[in-house]
């Protein structure tokens, strides 16, 4: 500012009166200081400003690279912050970057509330994080911590997907588990619940997994390696998420497998990487601005509000049916 004071002949209180667009100069000092700032390069700090007052207005938003589905749900969280005046400010998560690394990123940049996107923390670091600061976790819900939370009903959307499948005819209904993925305990119950309801408890396969392509490769691997001592392939395959079913698709594929007409598949989360595939992948749906739009609201109110009580947004899952699932195979009709 005082750069711009000296070029343009005039002192450094009124070029803050300018920038800070406050009565006190006349139109024609205003037109030379924002004329010679913009020859200069000189932006004001609207940071520091803010900082100045004890505030940031921006919003530290906690994700993992590799989650397909974190990427829609920023896509939401942006021009929700925006309408509401905050910034955003991103930390990945990595194998080797923890999530409390990630955290202690955004909380050093003075974020004044986190969004933490599907955290795998133990439930310990979320109480301790939501003491610290204003924090929504958004699909990981864990009973009694000083957040807020959003997440999808997962156990209807699991069983929309499994009468969707029994419907076609599948009895033989395996489930890639998610292991400690946000949501996986909920939409393992599910898969259990709903293959009593159906009478087909016998037939109940749980696979161990996590939220991963590799995940859903290794599954494939170990269903063709039992096909070939001779059990047969189950006729549908519940994945815990997207990622899994892909990883999953790709292997049965590349071994000659056709699906759906050998073996259904059903993925969740319907992230944009399930329009991509060779075949078009079931799944069901979370909907991912809505759940973006919650959570940026429930932190800019809580800001707002310190005093409220944690909150809970659950939003209603929908099954999008596309290729990848069909009716039984004929010979198990």
């Amino acid at each position: 500012m005082a750069d711009v004071a000296a070029r343009a002949g005039v002192s450094r209180a009124l070029v803050s009166i300018v920038f800070r667009n406050q009565p006190g100069a006349s139109e024609e000092t205003r037109e030379r200081v924002l004329r010679v700032a913009d020859e200069i390069g000189y932006r004001p700090d609207s940071a520091a400003r803010l900082l100045a007052r004890g505030r940031s207005r921006t919003l530290g938003v906690l994700f993992t690279v590799h989650q397909a589905f974190h990427t829609n749900l920023i896509e939401g969280i942006y021009p929700e912050a925006e309408h509401l005046g905050y910034e955003v400010l991103l930390s990945g998560a990595t194998r080797d970057r923890s999530e409390e690394k990630a955290v202690e990123a955004l909380l050093s940049h003075r974020c004044e509330a986190l969004i933490l996107l599907g955290s795998f923390a133990e439930p310990a670091l979320l109480e301790a994080v939501g003491r610290r600061t204003v924090a929504v976790s958004v699909s990981r819900r864990v009973p009694r911590a000083h957040v807020d939370f959003v997440h999808s009903a997962e156990g209807k959307g699991v069983r929309q997907a499994m009468d969707h499948l029994v419907e076609l005819g599948h009895r033989r209904i395996t489930h890639i588990d998610g292991g400690r993925g946000p949501g996986s305990a909920e939409r393992r119950r599910a898969y259990r619940a709903a293959m009593r309801r159906h009478g087909l408890e016998a037939e109940a396969r749980v696979v161990p997994g996590d939220h991963t392509e590799e995940s859903g490769i290794e599954t494939g691997r170990l269903l063709l390696a039992e096909r070939d001592r001779g059990r047969p392939l189950p006729t549908a395959v519940l994945a815990g998420n997207d990622r899994s079913a892909m990883g999953l698709l790709m292997t049965l594929i590349r071994a000659g497998v056709q699906v759906p007409r050998d073996l259904s598949v059903v993925g969740y989360d319907d992230s944009h990487l399930s329009h991509l595939m060779p075949v078009g992948l079931t799944t069901v749906r979370q909907d991912a601005r809505l759940m973006a739009e919650h959570a940026v609201r429930f932190a800019v109110e809580r800001l707002e509000k310190p005093e409220l009580e944690p909150r809970e947004a659950v939003l209603e899952p929908k099954l999008v049916v596309r290729e990848s699932s069909g009716p039984v195979p004929a010979a198990e009709a």
